[in-house]
């Protein structure tokens, strides 16, 4: 599963979430740091089956039904590492099971 995480995440939690069949890329490793989201979203198609955002809102700004990756959101108080890392089992159960054009939120 490859997935992407968007430029909210920090750097580093890429390196968290790797492992068995799981390649992670972060939005900043491509070079696509303060891209707006529509673009960002139009650019992912070519790198992931999985998009993973903090971003709350994204569902509702964009168009996700026809977009060839599922969406995770994952919702906690603050994109600190310490608050992230709770969360990895349901980050990666999340992204194996979002359906393309689909969003699934996890955490609180």
């Amino acid at each position: 599963m490859r997935i992407l995480l968007d430029e909210n995440f920090p750097v580093d939690f890429a390196k968290l979430l790797v492992g068995n069949e799981v390649a992670v890329t972060h939005v900043h490793s491509l070079g696509w740091a303060g891209i707006k989201n529509g673009e960002l979203l139009r650019r992912a198609y070519s790198v992931c089956e999985v998009f993973v955002t903090l971003d709350r809102n994204l569902e509702f700004q964009q168009n996700i039904k026809v977009l060839p990756f599922g969406i995770v959101v994952v919702c906690v108080r603050s994109n600190r590492i310490a608050d992230l890392v709770p969360h990895i089992t349901s980050i990666l159960e999340a992204a194996s099971r979002v359906a393309p054009g689909q969003v699934d939120k996890i955490g609180t």
